[in-house]
């Protein structure tokens, strides 16, 4: 090496070293930038400036707002997130704590209320989009998983059948009766690369939910997620119960138990194939006065599902919104409105559908008056109604027999009245 070669070498080594020295300072900058977006200061606040403290100040001090606030009363709330507290609760870790198990089950109830966005409950609960989107389904999840069996049990056993049928001929008249049938869109945002599949006769985008529903307006069971351009009544065969009914695994009542030796029955609206199991109306184009009666007698009795439906959409206004989530978890949504439907009837009946909430008949002269419900315009859409259609013998002499009971011996005073 000779002398002229050291500054050169010199000047090689400073390269290096400068050349470590950047290198070094760009994996410090991008390590705290990326601590300092790993959450919104403002966030880490949540105990402060979330809805939490507006809860508990209804909660000392206004229960009645407190219920309109949450859809249920303090004792109902806390009897709810004692049942899904095992399943959402979460560990803090170093990196953040987690989110409190009444702060979830408050954002998601206050979800379900309202149908506000995520971007608008992001700013209220202090809590982010991202982890919003999380947290609502999983509730949603353990709500139904915590719930079900107690309050949407499935009936197994003819008992359990002959149980609801007792409150259809108590409240309505109708014998033999396992339920009233309906389904109802309920309206989302067009799932990416879906196309036309999710849109129905109504000229917008949906999922279908199909409900059995007993004398009191709760469901008995419920199928959601089939897609809305299924809009007519072959959406009862993508169903468990449909599924069930048709190779009769339902366990119904034999004939020899049940008044006047009749089928048991589901009853339903037009959109419906007339089924041995399953009544629909007669056809509106030639009624004679006997098939005008029996379609009164119907109509009074498929009133429930029309009324829980009604009920459920109204103290649920996330079903005035198109749902814009996950398809999976739309499901979980609508699954938990229905469970917490129940559930509410059972326990805050008197404020979450008090008597003139739904629709009512007077027992003197059978006039309905219609509930407060139906003055709300928004409502769950039903299902396109299917032509007549050609019936199988069983299934028309099922329907014939009742016309005759209803004119029959099983008339009732004032059902000439209506005609």
């Amino acid at each position: 090496m000779s002398i002229t070669d050291v500054p050169v070498i010199v000047a090689a080594a400073l390269l290096v070293e400068a050349h470590r020295q950047l290198e070094a300072h760009a994996r410090n900058t991008r390590t705290k930038r990326q601590r300092r977006m790993w959450t919104r200061q403002w966030l880490q606040k949540r105990n402060q400036l979330s809805h939490m403290g507006l809860i508990r100040e209804l909660q000392e001090n206004n229960p009645h707002d407190f219920r309109n606030y949450l859809r249920m009363s303090e004792d109902s709330f806390y009897v709810l997130l004692a049942a899904v507290e095992p399943y959402i609760r979460r560990e803090n870790t170093r990196m953040r704590a987690a989110v409190p198990v009444d702060k979830r089950l408050a954002v998601t109830l206050r979800f379900l209320a309202t149908g506000r966005s995520m971007q608008d409950l992001h700013y209220c609960a202090a809590i982010s989009r991202s982890l919003l989107s999380v947290i609502i389904p999983e509730t949603c999840n353990a709500i139904v998983s915590a719930l079900h069996r107690t309050y949407m049990p499935f009936p197994e056993t003819q008992d359990d059948w002959k149980q609801i049928s007792h409150g259809f001929q108590q409240q309505w008249q109708f014998p033999n009766c396992g339920g009233a049938l309906d389904g109802k869109h309920v309206r989302i945002t067009q799932p990416p690369h879906s196309g036309s599949f999710f849109y129905n006769y109504k000229g917008y985008f949906s999922v279908i939910l199909m409900a059995l529903v007993n004398a009191n307006y709760e469901f008995i069971s419920v199928a959601v997620g089939i897609n809305g351009r299924v809009s007519d009544g072959g959406v009862l065969e993508h169903t468990d119960f449909g599924d069930r009914l048709k190779k009769h695994k339902l366990a119904l009542p034999p004939n020899c138990d049940t008044t006047e030796n009749m089928n048991f029955v589901f009853v339903g609206d037009e959109a419906f194939p007339l089924h041995p199991n399953l009544l629909k109306p007669f056809s509106q184009k030639t009624l004679t006065p006997e098939q005008r009666i029996f379609n009164y007698r119907l109509s009074r009795a498929r009133r429930v599902v029309e009324n829980a439906f009604g009920i459920m959409a109204n103290r649920f206004r996330v079903f005035h919104t198109a749902l814009n989530m996950k398809l999976s978890s739309i499901d979980s949504v609508v699954l938990a409105c229905c469970v917490l439907h129940n559930f509410l009837l059972r326990r805050d009946a008197s404020a979450y559908s008090p008597p003139q909430y739904v629709d009512s008949v007077d027992p003197a002269n059978g006039d309905v008056t219609q509930g407060e419900w139906r003055l709300d315009e928004h409502r769950v859409s039903g299902l396109e109604s299917l032509g007549s259609g050609r019936n199988s013998d069983d299934a028309t002499i099922c329907r014939e027999k009742y016309c005759d009971f209803f004119n029959g011996p099983g008339a009732v005073p004032w059902q000439h009245l209506q005609q």
